[in-house]
């Protein structure tokens, strides 16, 4: 009986004394440059798997300059509905948390930045890249003048005023979840405010300043934040920091979701299969055509596409396509290639700069479309004004013997290869000129040297 309590205690013991070692787990996840369908997909699976696996904390360490709109609330609904405190940390010194990143890093359970880092600057791309943020309306600080006697106009156009107001609201919510500055949160999208770490942290915009990781989670150990499942305790002392690198999955979207990838793949995509469909049988342009086209179309599903370019730019195509098969000298091409430029310009409905066609891409191609549609222009005007060859045209024309024959042989004539009949034997390299044709043979006679006109035939 004692020997079984003695067991027993042991074991207690043993378990108690294991608990008490385990390190506690930090999952830290690296987002640089711009927020885009890849970010938000490498962000959200890390999450997960930090939550399966039950990580103490996940750090987010970000550089960005912004994104688009909705990989970034995809980002912070993820955020808000994590059983997982995140930790967004603005590092290294010289980073910073611009546009979408303003937004990530309110919405964050703890916010801390590392010092020489910037946050703010959070006007919708559209406005602000283009004239600058619009004008501020009048407010508490703002003292209208005594000769004023109407209320300032509200800024921009009704659409500017509709993206103001929701980007406004939007991150104004995020600020009162967090108990954070609103009023500055506000700024920041109306006047595209911006602060450095420091002044973050005397407005009350962030949590905490940290110089690195480790300092960063020593102050946080102890610290408690609101999950939607309740407040939690943080324990981040001689916690195990465990980076998870984006993975092969992640890479390749970003690739694939770069605006001017997904639009050459486009393009070699249709072109590959047009060209399969012109000459049956090559296979090669059709097989990587069809590979491009769908890696494009992936693309396209996780990019904001406009279906009006879209459309505009297969109606280009098959305009240009269709100077090819009918040549319209030239009409139907250079509608073609105008109706694909404006497509390619208005492709992409995204408010975020980072998320557009290089014009340069754009010039390039119309170019070089239009240099090969003036060419199949060129040709189709010179075939039209040539003479036909057929019939009676061929009599008195002057060919070459291509080998030596008496009676059927083959000559060239215009640059093509015709069945001859001759009454006398011919030599190859003899000149031969046209006497009659019958069917798809021509009778011809030798030319004396002194009968040869140079440069005929």
């Amino acid at each position: 009986m004692m020997r079984g309590w003695r067991w027993l205690l042991m074991m207690v013991l043993f378990g108690w004394a294991s608990l008490a070692l385990a390190r506690p787990v930090v999952v830290e996840l690296e987002l640089r440059g711009a927020i885009g369908p890849a970010s938000s997909d490498y962000f959200t699976r890390a999450l997960k798997g930090a939550q399966a696996r039950g990580a103490a904390a996940v750090v987010l360490r970000m550089d960005t300059p912004g994104g688009l709109d909705s990989a970034m609330r995809e980002i912070v609904q993820a955020i808000i509905a994590s059983s997982v405190p995140v930790i967004t940390y603005v590092s290294p010194g010289g980073a910073r948390a611009a546009s979408a990143g303003a937004y990530i890093l309110l919405a964050s359970h703890v916010a801390a930045m590392a010092p020489g880092t910037n946050v703010g600057a959070a006007t919708p791309v559209q406005l602000g890249g283009s004239g600058g943020a619009p004008e501020r309306e009048p407010g508490k600080d703002d003292e209208p003048a005594a000769n004023d006697e109407k209320p300032a106009k509200a800024p921009g156009n009704a659409m500017e005023r509709k993206l103001v107001n929701d980007a406004t609201a939007y991150i104004r919510s995020l600020a009162d979840l967090r108990g954070r500055n609103a009023d500055w949160a506000e700024r920041a999208v109306r006047e595209a405010a911006s602060l450095s770490a420091g002044e973050a942290l005397e407005q009350k915009v962030i949590d905490l300043v940290a110089e690195d990781l480790d300092r960063l989670l020593a102050a946080l150990d102890g610290r408690e934040v609101k999950l939607e499942s309740g407040p939690v305790t943080l324990r981040l002392a001689d916690a195990e920091v465990q980076r998870l690198q984006p993975d092969w999955r992640t890479k390749l979207l970003a690739v694939l979701t770069d605006p001017n990838v997904a639009y050459i793949l486009m393009l070699v995509g249709i072109y590959g299969l047009i060209f399969e469909l012109a000459n049956p049988g090559s296979l090669v342009p059709g097989v990587l055509g069809g590979i491009c086209l769908l890696l494009a179309l992936f693309a396209f599903q996780a990019l904001p596409i406009n279906y009006a370019g879209l459309a505009l730019m297969l109606l280009g195509m098959a305009f240009m396509v269709g100077e090819v098969f009918v040549p319209s000298f030239g009409i139907l091409g250079i509608g073609g290639v105008v109706a694909f430029v404006i497509g390619s310009v208005i492709l992409f409905d995204s408010d975020s700069s980072f998320f557009s066609i290089s014009m340069g891409l754009i010039a390039g191609f119309a170019l070089v479309s239009l240099v090969l549609l003036f060419g199949i222009a060129a040709m189709a005007v010179r075939a039209h004004r040539r003479p036909v060859v057929s019939g009676d045209q061929l009599i008195g024309a002057e060919g070459e013997v291509l080998s030596d024959f008496t009676g059927h042989g083959r000559i060239r004539l215009q640059g093509e290869i015709w069945n001859a009949i001759a009454d006398e034997q011919l030599r190859r390299g003899d000149r031969v000129r046209v006497v009659a044709r019958e069917g798809l043979r021509l009778r011809v006679v030798r030319l004396m040297p002194a009968e040869s006109a140079p440069g005929r035939g």
